[in-house]
């Protein structure tokens, strides 16, 4: 949450940080990706320019979280020059929601045009198995905070921004298509956003069912809504890494969550760049 008193010095970080990265960017790159657990093999497919540790950017945060790897890549695939973000932090690591987006503002500011969000998440929905993938067509909002609370910043966006097509559906159905024609099992459907860091208990996946929900996990809520605040089109896919709780037979792990997405990172990464290169 940015309040008054941050609002200032939220901006002027802002600026810092763009304003070093745009030195070390050989474009200005047109689309964003944020790798979530597991799924930063992604970056082995294309051609790298630039890696630079979280640590080493002003006002970044270093990622905690296993699978997380915490670099910032300028690289190109095809025709297209991206910017990648090989891990993200979370809101239940104890950061403020200012923190959780800060990323995705920058990438905005870099001069994004769409933004392709990544996670491993548990699959409820039916016919769900652990490999599969699934197309975000919406999501609900369950963490119980919102990254735009607190005076609003006018040049970012509205005060109160439409949501209705928080995912578009033209860069959806591109990659279904993909995964369509790569033989890839996939879903459509909508995301749970969770504070974490527990894993739901089986009551709440019966909840998260009954109110149509097909997958759970703890990020890219917020992404989507800054994303979306600065007119940034937005993609989302999950790797359905375990299935959610009463779902699965056995205890769920974090480890079973990068397991899963070293198992398909290969699938995951080939369905990614078939994407990029099919847009125009």
């Amino acid at each position: 949450m940015i309040t008054g008193q941050s609002f200032t010095k939220t901006s002027h970080r802002l600026q810092e940080t763009v304003s070093f990265l745009r030195k070390q960017a050989v474009a200005k790159p047109r689309f964003g990706i944020v790798l979530g657990s597991g799924l930063g093999a992604f970056v082995n497919d294309i051609q790298v320019e630039c890696t630079l540790p979280f640590s080493e950017i002003p006002h970044f945060l270093p990622t905690t979280v296993e699978g997380h790897s915490g670099n910032l890549i300028f690289g190109t695939l095809g025709r297209h020059s991206l910017v990648v973000l090989q891990g993200r932090n979370h809101y239940y690591e104890g950061h403020g929601m200012d923190s959780v987006v800060f990323p995705t503002r920058v990438m905005a500011l870099l001069g994004i045009e769409s933004l392709v969000l990544t996670n491993s998440a548990g699959g409820m929905g039916d016919g769900m198995q652990t490999g599969d993938f699934m197309i975000l067509d919406d999501h609900i909002n369950l963490s119980g905070t919102n990254p735009l609370i607190g005076p609003n910043i006018s040049e970012f966006g509205p005060r109160f921004p439409d949501l209705s097509r928080a995912y578009d559906q033209q860069l959806s159905d591109v990659m279904a298509g993909i995964l369509t024609k790569n033989k890839v099992r996939f879903h459509r459907g909508v995301y749970a956003g969770m504070t974490g860091p527990t894993y739901e208990t089986p009551a709440e996946v019966r909840f998260l069912k009954m109110i149509g929900c097909s997958a759970v996990g703890m990020s890219t809520v917020a992404e989507c809504i800054a994303a979306n605040h600065m007119g940034v089109r937005v993609m989302a896919m999950s790797c359905i890494s375990n299935l959610a709780a009463g779902l699965s037979p056995h205890k769920l792990t974090h480890a079973e969550v990068t397991e899963t997405g070293q198992k398909v990172a290969s699938q995951f990464s080939t369905a990614l760049k078939d994407f990029f290169l099919a847009l125009t």
